[in-house]
């Protein structure tokens, strides 16, 4: 899926919701117009117009928000549009880069030759995808990790384990990208910011024992501390460019 038509699909389901903000909880819609928070973000949507996996805005607690992608939340998700340059390379989202780890490096890489598996992306492609398209590739790939039995995804030649417990380098490696995001693009930025201290929770079921690198709520929370504190300095984008988050890859 394009930039373009996901961004399209999320103002789509934006103006669906903001339809819909006058179903907001009474007591919620008070307390976040009291706070300055949009109400939008809070708006009810019926369960049978949703994805089978999607939490929706409502269901968020007291000093909670969803990340929807019904809004412009939906730019803080790791399926979104939001190029970024990390180590020397352009992503168009954070989801292709998360999915591609999953696929060989190179013809010498083991993954590559192992028999019976076929992949049916390059690494390449799959670093390029964004949104459910990327999803899909890494399903693909985790079914091959499954038939090879590993557990383990690289990224410049090292191996990392995939599902650690704890904070090992995996989950390193995903805070730094996804800090990268927040700092490449300014829009990225004015939108977690904005969210001041509400806690942010995903808009899709996680298991409890999540590893913390799928914990990118948490990871984006901590993200916002830092840009508080002025911590993350305004680096630029593509070629030295502002990336702007949503735009048209090419």
């Amino acid at each position: 899926m394009s930039g373009a038509r996901w961004m399209c699909v999320v103002s789509v389901l934006w103006v669906a919701g903001c339809a819909g903000a006058g179903r907001t909880a009474g007591g919620v819609e008070r307390g976040v117009q009291a706070a300055g928070y949009p109400s939008h973000w809070w708006a009810s949507v019926a369960r049978e117009e949703a994805k089978w996996w999607e939490i929706l805005p409502q269901e968020a607690g007291e000093g909670e928000v969803i990340v929807s992608k019904r809004n412009e939340l939906g730019l803080l998700s790791n399926f979104a549009p939001t190029p970024f340059v990390f180590r020397g390379r352009r992503y168009p989202s954070l989801e292709g880069f998360w999915q591609m780890m999953k696929y060989p490096e190179g013809p010498a890489d083991p993954r590559a030759t192992f028999p019976g598996v076929n992949w049916k992306h390059t690494r390449e492609e799959v670093s390029q995808m964004v949104a459910a398209e990327a999803k899909a590739a890494g399903d693909l790939g985790s079914e091959n990790m499954r038939a090879m039995g590993i557990d383990w995804v690289t990224f410049d030649g090292r191996r990392m384990k995939y599902r650690g417990a704890g904070k090992g380098e995996h989950y390193e490696l995903i805070v730094a990208a996804t800090r990268e995001k927040v700092r490449q693009n300014p829009r990225v930025r004015e939108v977690l910011l904005s969210t001041g201290d509400l806690v942010l929770r995903p808009d899709h079921r996680q298991v409890a024992d999540v590893p913390p690198a799928w914990r990118y709520c948490e990871i984006l929370m901590e993200i916002r501390e830092a840009l508080r504190g002025g911590a993350l300095v305004d680096v630029g984008g593509v070629d030295g460019k502002p990336a702007e988050a949503g735009s048209k890859e090419k």
